[in-house]
C-alpha cells in the first residue's frame, strides 16, 4: 500500500516521503480500516516537528518511532480479528488519537478499545475525520470546568478547529458565549451559538470591557497576565498551547495554590468521549 512516510523530525516538505509499504495485518482484537480521508492538523505538525520537545519522549527522543504520520482518519473495516467484536466488515468508521495513529495511508489497523466509533450516518468520510481534532480539544477544555447555564465564556479563535467546536458545544450546554473572530467570519460565529462577537481586526479583545467565568484561548496567541482583568473572581484561563517559556503550565501549578483567579492547563485525555458527541 502506498503511505506518507518519514524519517526524522522537520520541515514536511524535507521530510516526506510517499512509499509503498507494507499492508497491516489485524492482529486479534484490531480491526483494519480502509482510509477513506483523513486530514492534516495542527498536532500532526507539532509531532513532525517535533516543534515541542517534550513531545519526543512520546514519539520517540532521536527518531520518530513510527515512520507513518496521521492522527485521524474515516473509512471503512475490510478485516476484523478473532477477538474483536464491536466492529463488523463494512462498518463506516471515524477515529482519532492525539499520538500517531499512522492514518496518512491507504490502511491501519488498531485496536477496538481505541478512540474508534461507528460515523454518524447523515456526514460523509471527509466531514467525520475533518471534525475529530478540534471537537476532541475543544471538549477536553469544557470538561475541566463545570459549565452551568447562564455563565460568560469567552473563546479566543473561534472560527479554527477548536475555537469553533467549542463555541457550540459551549453553547449546547446553556453557557454564554462571547466569541473572538475575524470580520468575513462574524455572521458565522452568531450562526454557532455566541451571543456576541469581538472583531480582533478591528479591536484587543483583551482591551475590551468584559467579564467572564471562563477563557478559552483556542489559538495560544493570548496569554494570563493579559486576560486576567477579564476574569471573573474565581475565573478561569486555559490555552491549547503552552505558552511562552511552558508558562501556562507553570501558571497551573502555582495560580491554585494562592486561590482567586488561576490557569488550568487542559490534559485531552478523553479521547472516545470527544468523538461520540458528534
Amino acid at each position: 500500500m502506498k503511505a506518507l512516510t518519514y524519517k526524522k523530525y522537520g520541515n514536511p516538505a524535507e521530510v516526506f516521503q510517499i512509499m509503498e509499504v507494507e499492508k497491516p495485518v489485524p492482529k486479534s482484537n484490531e480491526v483494519l480500516v480502509r482510509i477513506h480521508a483523513t486530514t492534516v492538523n495542527r498536532t500532526d505538525e507539532g509531532l513532525i516537528t517535533a516543534r515541542y520537545f517534550v513531545s519526543r519522549f512520546f514519539t520517540g527522543l532521536s527518531v520518530p518511532k513510527k515512520s507513518i504520520p496521521g492522527t485521524d482518519f474515516a473509512g471503512q473495516i475490510e478485516a476484523v480479528g478473532p477477538e474483536a467484536t464491536s466492529f463488523k466488515v463494512g462498518d463506516r468508521v471515524f477515529g482519532f488519537d492525539d499520538g500517531i495513529l499512522s492514518s496518512h495511508a491507504e490502511y491501519l489497523s488498531l485496536s477496538e478499545d481505541k478512540a474508534l466509533l461507528h460515523m454518524p450516518i447523515d456526514i460523509s468520510y471527509e466531514e467525520a475525520a475533518a471534525s475529530c481534532e478540534g471537537a476532541h480539544y475543544a471538549y477536553n477544555f469544557i470538561n475541566k470546568v463545570p459549565i452551568t447555564k447562564g455563565q460568560k465564556v469567552l473563546v479566543n479563535g473561534a472560527t479554527g478547529a477548536i475555537g469553533s467546536a467549542a463555541v457550540q458545544l459551549l453553547h449546547y450546554y446553556g453557557a454564554e458565549v462571547v466569541a473572538v473572530a475575524n470580520t468575513k467570519n462574524l455572521e458565522l460565529v452568531k450562526k454557532l451559538g455566541a451571543v456576541r462577537v469581538i472583531d480582533f481586526t478591528q479591536n484587543d479583545f483583551t482591551t475590551v470591557d468584559g467579564k467572564y467565568d471562563f477563557i478559552f484561548d483556542a489559538m495560544g496567541k493570548s496569554s494570563f497576565s493579559k486576560c486576567k482583568r477579564l476574569l471573573n473572581p474565581g475565573g478561569v484561563y486555559m490555552s491549547s498551547e503552552l505558552g511562552w517559556m511552558a508558562s501556562n503550565i507553570f501558571y497551573a501549578v502555582i495560580t491554585p495554590i494562592f486561590g482567586g483567579k488561576k490557569v488550568i492547563f487542559p490534559l485531552p485525555t478523553a479521547i472516545k468521549k470527544s468523538l461520540s458527541l458528534m
